[in-house]
Protein backbone atom coordinates (compact mmCIF):
# COMPACT_ATOMS: atom_id res chain seq x y z
CA UNK A 1 0.00 0.00 0.00
CA UNK A 2 2.85 2.12 0.94
CA UNK A 3 4.70 1.45 -2.41
CA UNK A 4 1.22 2.83 -4.27
CA UNK A 5 1.00 6.14 -2.29
CA UNK A 6 4.51 6.89 -3.07
CA UNK A 7 4.31 5.70 -6.89
CA UNK A 8 0.40 7.97 -7.17
CA UNK A 9 2.55 10.78 -5.33
CA UNK A 10 5.56 10.75 -7.87
CA UNK A 11 2.77 10.55 -10.38
CA UNK A 12 0.89 13.90 -8.60
CA UNK A 13 4.39 15.58 -8.51
CA UNK A 14 5.36 14.89 -12.56
CA UNK A 15 2.29 15.68 -13.13
CA UNK A 16 2.76 18.98 -11.86
CA UNK A 17 6.05 19.56 -13.40
CA UNK A 18 4.54 18.79 -16.12
CA UNK A 19 2.07 21.20 -16.29
CA UNK A 20 4.45 23.84 -15.03
CA UNK A 21 6.69 23.00 -18.11
CA UNK A 22 3.89 23.55 -20.24
CA UNK A 23 2.77 26.88 -18.62
CA UNK A 24 6.31 27.70 -19.25
CA UNK A 25 6.44 26.94 -22.61
CA UNK A 26 3.01 29.16 -23.65
CA UNK A 27 3.75 32.17 -25.56
CA UNK A 28 1.45 35.12 -25.62
CA UNK A 29 1.79 37.40 -28.46
CA UNK A 30 -0.07 40.64 -29.64
CA UNK A 31 -0.25 41.25 -33.27
CA UNK A 32 -1.29 44.50 -35.12
CA UNK A 33 -2.52 44.21 -39.15
CA UNK A 34 -3.06 47.58 -40.70
CA UNK A 35 -6.54 45.30 -42.37
CA UNK A 36 -9.71 45.31 -41.40
CA UNK A 37 -11.26 42.15 -40.74
CA UNK A 38 -14.34 41.68 -43.37
CA UNK A 39 -11.37 42.27 -46.10
CA UNK A 40 -9.86 39.21 -47.88
CA UNK A 41 -6.68 39.98 -46.31
CA UNK A 42 -8.32 40.47 -42.78
CA UNK A 43 -9.74 37.14 -43.31
CA UNK A 44 -6.46 35.63 -43.82
CA UNK A 45 -4.75 37.00 -41.39
CA UNK A 46 -7.23 35.16 -38.99
CA UNK A 47 -6.86 32.52 -40.73
CA UNK A 48 -3.37 32.11 -39.65
CA UNK A 49 -3.77 33.04 -36.39
CA UNK A 50 -6.40 29.96 -36.14
CA UNK A 51 -3.69 27.71 -37.97
CA UNK A 52 0.00 28.23 -35.54
CA UNK A 53 -2.73 28.39 -32.42
CA UNK A 54 -3.41 25.11 -33.16
CA UNK A 55 -0.48 23.65 -34.91
CA UNK A 56 0.90 24.44 -31.14
CA UNK A 57 -1.75 23.06 -29.54
CA UNK A 58 -3.06 25.92 -28.01
CA UNK A 59 0.53 26.87 -26.55
CA UNK A 60 1.02 29.56 -28.74
CA UNK A 61 -1.98 32.54 -27.78
CA UNK A 62 -2.32 35.23 -30.29
CA UNK A 63 -4.76 38.89 -29.70
CA UNK A 64 -4.95 40.70 -32.78
CA UNK A 65 -5.67 44.03 -33.31
CA UNK A 66 -7.48 44.85 -36.68
CA UNK A 67 -7.19 48.25 -38.52
CA UNK A 68 -4.22 49.42 -37.19
CA UNK A 69 -6.59 49.73 -33.58
CA UNK A 70 -3.50 50.17 -31.50
CA UNK A 71 -1.37 53.08 -33.19
CA UNK A 72 -1.09 53.85 -36.64
CA UNK A 73 -0.05 51.42 -39.36
CA UNK A 74 3.23 53.44 -39.99
CA UNK A 75 3.80 53.18 -36.72
CA UNK A 76 3.12 49.37 -35.43
CA UNK A 77 6.71 48.24 -36.45
CA UNK A 78 8.36 51.11 -33.74
CA UNK A 79 5.52 49.75 -31.33
CA UNK A 80 6.62 46.05 -32.30
CA UNK A 81 10.28 46.78 -31.56
CA UNK A 82 9.63 49.01 -28.18
CA UNK A 83 7.25 46.29 -26.64
CA UNK A 84 3.92 48.00 -26.86
CA UNK A 85 2.49 45.17 -28.86
CA UNK A 86 4.73 41.75 -29.89
CA UNK A 87 4.74 41.85 -33.51
CA UNK A 88 3.84 43.62 -36.82
CA UNK A 89 1.44 42.73 -39.54
CA UNK A 90 2.01 45.59 -41.82
CA UNK A 91 4.84 46.18 -44.48
CA UNK A 92 8.24 47.26 -44.38
CA UNK A 93 7.35 49.58 -47.05
CA UNK A 94 6.48 51.64 -44.12
CA UNK A 95 9.67 52.39 -42.40
CA UNK A 96 11.98 53.54 -45.68
CA UNK A 97 12.15 56.67 -43.21
CA UNK A 98 14.38 54.59 -40.56
CA UNK A 99 15.97 53.37 -44.03
CA UNK A 100 15.42 53.24 -47.78
CA UNK A 101 16.58 49.47 -48.13
CA UNK A 102 13.00 48.82 -46.27
CA UNK A 103 11.58 49.79 -49.67
CA UNK A 104 13.36 46.93 -51.11
CA UNK A 105 11.79 44.61 -48.89
CA UNK A 106 8.98 46.29 -48.82
CA UNK A 107 7.48 46.96 -52.53
CA UNK A 108 10.50 47.49 -55.15
CA UNK A 109 7.49 48.44 -57.84
CA UNK A 110 7.93 47.66 -61.64
CA UNK A 111 9.89 44.39 -60.80
CA UNK A 112 8.29 41.20 -60.42
CA UNK A 113 5.07 40.49 -62.19
CA UNK A 114 3.69 37.76 -60.01
CA UNK A 115 4.02 36.85 -56.11
CA UNK A 116 5.11 33.33 -57.14
CA UNK A 117 8.86 35.46 -58.47
CA UNK A 118 8.59 37.61 -55.69
CA UNK A 119 8.40 34.52 -52.82
CA UNK A 120 11.09 32.73 -54.89
CA UNK A 121 13.77 35.53 -54.11
CA UNK A 122 12.85 35.76 -50.91
CA UNK A 123 12.96 32.41 -50.17
CA UNK A 124 15.91 30.72 -52.94
CA UNK A 125 17.52 33.80 -54.31
CA UNK A 126 18.99 34.75 -50.78
CA UNK A 127 16.40 37.19 -49.97
CA UNK A 128 15.72 36.23 -46.45
CA UNK A 129 19.46 36.69 -45.39
CA UNK A 130 20.01 40.26 -46.86
CA UNK A 131 16.38 41.55 -45.31
CA UNK A 132 16.99 39.75 -41.84
CA UNK A 133 20.15 41.87 -41.00
CA UNK A 134 17.95 44.31 -42.03
CA UNK A 135 15.05 43.86 -39.62
CA UNK A 136 17.89 42.50 -36.79
CA UNK A 137 19.89 46.64 -37.17
CA UNK A 138 16.07 47.37 -36.05
CA UNK A 139 15.93 44.90 -33.29
CA UNK A 140 12.96 43.38 -35.29
CA UNK A 141 12.90 39.63 -36.55
CA UNK A 142 10.93 39.19 -39.96
CA UNK A 143 9.10 35.80 -39.89
CA UNK A 144 8.18 36.20 -43.36
CA UNK A 145 5.42 37.63 -46.38
CA UNK A 146 2.19 37.16 -47.67
CA UNK A 147 2.24 38.80 -51.10
CA UNK A 148 -1.15 39.29 -52.88
CA UNK A 149 -0.28 40.11 -55.98
CA UNK A 150 -0.65 43.26 -58.55
CA UNK A 151 -2.28 46.20 -56.67
CA UNK A 152 -5.07 47.83 -58.67
CA UNK A 153 -5.83 51.83 -58.31
CA UNK A 154 -9.26 53.39 -57.30
CA UNK A 155 -9.63 56.81 -59.19
CA UNK A 156 -12.78 59.10 -59.74
CA UNK A 157 -11.37 59.42 -63.52
CA UNK A 158 -10.10 57.25 -65.61
CA UNK A 159 -6.47 55.99 -65.59
CA UNK A 160 -5.47 54.00 -68.69
CA UNK A 161 -2.07 55.38 -69.72
CA UNK A 162 0.56 57.42 -67.95
CA UNK A 163 -0.33 60.80 -69.42
CA UNK A 164 -3.58 60.72 -67.28
CA UNK A 165 -1.69 60.99 -63.51
CA UNK A 166 -0.77 64.18 -64.79
CA UNK A 167 -2.29 66.35 -61.67
CA UNK A 168 -3.73 63.17 -60.60
CA UNK A 169 -4.12 63.55 -56.75
CA UNK A 170 -4.22 60.40 -55.12
CA UNK A 171 -3.17 58.77 -52.01
CA UNK A 172 -0.08 56.84 -51.80
CA UNK A 173 2.37 55.00 -48.95
CA UNK A 174 5.33 56.50 -48.02
CA UNK A 175 8.77 56.07 -49.81
CA UNK A 176 9.79 55.45 -53.35
CA UNK A 177 6.01 55.65 -54.81
CA UNK A 178 5.83 59.15 -54.60
CA UNK A 179 9.54 60.09 -56.16
CA UNK A 180 8.25 58.14 -59.39
CA UNK A 181 4.84 59.45 -59.64
CA UNK A 182 5.70 62.87 -59.23
CA UNK A 183 7.86 62.45 -61.94
CA UNK A 184 4.94 61.59 -64.15
CA UNK A 185 3.30 64.86 -63.16
CA UNK A 186 1.26 62.78 -60.06
CA UNK A 187 0.37 64.77 -56.99
CA UNK A 188 1.06 61.79 -54.40
CA UNK A 189 -0.36 62.40 -50.71
CA UNK A 190 0.98 60.07 -48.31
CA UNK A 191 -1.44 59.08 -45.49
CA UNK A 192 -2.18 56.38 -43.06
CA UNK A 193 -4.18 53.61 -44.61
CA UNK A 194 -7.23 54.07 -42.49
CA UNK A 195 -8.12 57.17 -43.80
CA UNK A 196 -8.38 56.33 -47.65
CA UNK A 197 -12.08 56.01 -47.65
CA UNK A 198 -13.15 58.92 -45.86
CA UNK A 199 -10.23 61.23 -48.16
CA UNK A 200 -11.76 59.73 -51.22
CA UNK A 201 -15.49 60.65 -49.98
CA UNK A 202 -14.67 63.90 -49.04
CA UNK A 203 -12.57 64.47 -52.67
CA UNK A 204 -9.82 65.53 -50.79
CA UNK A 205 -8.57 63.19 -53.21
CA UNK A 206 -8.80 61.80 -56.68
CA UNK A 207 -7.97 58.72 -56.53
CA UNK A 208 -5.83 56.34 -54.47
CA UNK A 209 -3.08 53.48 -54.44
CA UNK A 210 -4.66 50.76 -51.58
CA UNK A 211 -4.09 47.39 -52.20
CA UNK A 212 -5.73 44.53 -54.82
CA UNK A 213 -9.01 44.95 -56.30
CA UNK A 214 -10.63 42.36 -53.89
CA UNK A 215 -9.49 44.24 -51.20
CA UNK A 216 -10.02 47.70 -52.32
CA UNK A 217 -14.07 45.89 -52.73
CA UNK A 218 -13.63 45.17 -48.80
CA UNK A 219 -12.61 48.76 -48.47
CA UNK A 220 -15.97 50.31 -50.09
CA UNK A 221 -13.33 52.60 -52.33
CA UNK A 222 -15.40 51.90 -55.66
CA UNK A 223 -18.65 52.46 -53.91
CA UNK A 224 -17.43 56.29 -54.17
CA UNK A 225 -15.06 55.98 -57.44
CA UNK A 226 -15.80 53.99 -60.43
CA UNK A 227 -12.52 53.74 -62.15
CA UNK A 228 -9.88 51.13 -61.85
CA UNK A 229 -7.67 49.08 -64.00
CA UNK A 230 -7.01 45.31 -63.91
CA UNK A 231 -4.69 43.32 -63.94
CA UNK A 232 -2.42 46.04 -61.93
CA UNK A 233 1.10 46.75 -62.68
CA UNK A 234 2.76 49.20 -60.78
CA UNK A 235 3.08 48.04 -57.01
CA UNK A 236 2.81 44.44 -55.50
CA UNK A 237 3.65 45.17 -51.52
CA UNK A 238 5.03 42.40 -49.82
CA UNK A 239 2.81 42.25 -46.44
CA UNK A 240 5.23 40.62 -43.52
CA UNK A 241 5.11 39.78 -40.09
CA UNK A 242 7.77 41.10 -38.18
CA UNK A 243 8.63 40.28 -34.22
CA UNK A 244 10.45 41.96 -31.59
CA UNK A 245 13.46 39.96 -32.02
CA UNK A 246 14.03 39.60 -28.18
CA UNK A 247 10.76 38.48 -27.90
CA UNK A 248 10.80 35.65 -30.69
CA UNK A 249 14.53 34.59 -29.53
CA UNK A 250 12.83 34.04 -25.64
CA UNK A 251 10.18 31.38 -27.70
CA UNK A 252 10.43 27.99 -27.77
CA UNK A 253 12.11 26.50 -30.76
CA UNK A 254 8.93 24.99 -32.12
CA UNK A 255 6.73 28.11 -31.57
CA UNK A 256 9.74 30.14 -33.59
CA UNK A 257 8.98 27.03 -36.46
CA UNK A 258 5.59 27.12 -36.02
CA UNK A 259 5.28 30.86 -37.07
CA UNK A 260 7.45 30.94 -39.95
CA UNK A 261 6.38 27.98 -41.48
CA UNK A 262 3.13 28.97 -41.04
CA UNK A 263 4.20 32.00 -42.97
CA UNK A 264 4.73 29.98 -46.01
CA UNK A 265 1.73 28.18 -45.58
CA UNK A 266 -0.16 31.48 -45.65
CA UNK A 267 1.90 33.06 -48.60
CA UNK A 268 0.79 30.10 -51.03
CA UNK A 269 -2.96 30.60 -49.97
CA UNK A 270 -2.51 34.47 -50.16
CA UNK A 271 -1.54 34.62 -53.83
CA UNK A 272 -4.13 32.01 -54.75
CA UNK A 273 -7.27 32.95 -52.93
CA UNK A 274 -6.18 36.48 -54.92
CA UNK A 275 -6.24 34.75 -58.14
CA UNK A 276 -9.84 33.60 -57.38
CA UNK A 277 -11.01 37.14 -55.32
CA UNK A 278 -9.62 39.53 -58.05
CA UNK A 279 -11.27 37.83 -60.60
CA UNK A 280 -14.42 37.69 -59.03
CA UNK A 281 -14.29 41.47 -57.96
CA UNK A 282 -13.36 42.54 -61.61
CA UNK A 283 -16.57 40.67 -62.71
CA UNK A 284 -18.67 41.78 -60.18
CA UNK A 285 -17.27 45.38 -60.50
CA UNK A 286 -18.19 45.66 -64.49
CA UNK A 287 -21.66 44.44 -63.26
CA UNK A 288 -22.09 47.61 -61.18
CA UNK A 289 -20.91 50.23 -63.57
CA UNK A 290 -16.99 50.34 -62.24
CA UNK A 291 -15.12 50.46 -65.52
CA UNK A 292 -11.76 48.63 -65.95
CA UNK A 293 -8.76 49.92 -68.09
CA UNK A 294 -6.23 47.39 -68.98
CA UNK A 295 -2.29 48.79 -69.99
CA UNK A 296 -1.25 48.65 -73.16
CA UNK A 297 2.55 46.79 -72.66
CA UNK A 298 4.03 50.19 -73.63
CA UNK A 299 2.37 52.17 -71.22
CA UNK A 300 3.48 49.30 -68.62
CA UNK A 301 7.39 49.22 -70.14
CA UNK A 302 7.79 53.30 -69.41
CA UNK A 303 6.11 52.72 -65.65
CA UNK A 304 8.84 49.53 -65.33
CA UNK A 305 11.60 51.84 -66.88
CA UNK A 306 10.97 54.59 -64.74
CA UNK A 307 10.37 52.87 -61.42
CA UNK A 308 13.70 50.67 -62.55
CA UNK A 309 15.64 53.79 -62.90
CA UNK A 310 14.27 55.28 -59.35
CA UNK A 311 16.18 52.75 -57.60
CA UNK A 312 19.36 53.16 -57.79
CA UNK A 313 18.46 57.39 -57.28
CA UNK A 314 16.10 55.30 -53.85
CA UNK A 315 19.39 52.76 -52.81
CA UNK A 316 21.41 55.30 -50.63
CA UNK A 317 22.27 53.39 -48.17
CA UNK A 318 24.38 50.03 -48.08
CA UNK A 319 22.06 47.84 -47.02
CA UNK A 320 19.82 49.62 -50.08
CA UNK A 321 22.24 49.16 -52.48
CA UNK A 322 22.93 45.74 -51.38
CA UNK A 323 19.04 44.58 -51.61
CA UNK A 324 19.14 46.53 -54.97
CA UNK A 325 21.65 44.29 -56.56
CA UNK A 326 19.96 41.54 -55.22
CA UNK A 327 16.87 42.12 -56.69
CA UNK A 328 18.33 42.59 -59.93
CA UNK A 329 20.71 39.68 -60.30
CA UNK A 330 17.43 37.55 -60.05
CA UNK A 331 15.61 39.76 -61.86
CA UNK A 332 18.09 39.57 -64.87
CA UNK A 333 17.70 35.97 -64.51
CA UNK A 334 13.92 35.86 -64.86
CA UNK A 335 14.72 38.02 -67.86
CA UNK A 336 12.67 41.19 -66.11
CA UNK A 337 15.25 43.62 -65.83
CA UNK A 338 18.58 44.99 -68.22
Amino acid sequence: MKIIKKALAGLAVTGLLAGSALAADTTKLRIQTHYAPETVSGKLAAQYVEDIQTMSGGTLEIEMFYSSSVVKSVETFDAAATGIIDCDMTGGGYQTGKNPAFQFVGDIMGGYDTPYQQLSWLYYGGGLDAAQKLYNKFDMELIGWWIYGQESFASSKPITKIADFKNWKFRSPPGMETKIFEKFGAKPIVMDFTEIFTALETGIIDGADASGLANNVGLGLYDIVKYANFPGFHSMPSDHLACNKVKFDAMPENHQRIMKVGMEALALRTALTFEKKNAEAAAKLVKQGVTLSVWAPEERQKFRDAAQSAWGEFATTPEAKALVESHLVYLRQLGLAK
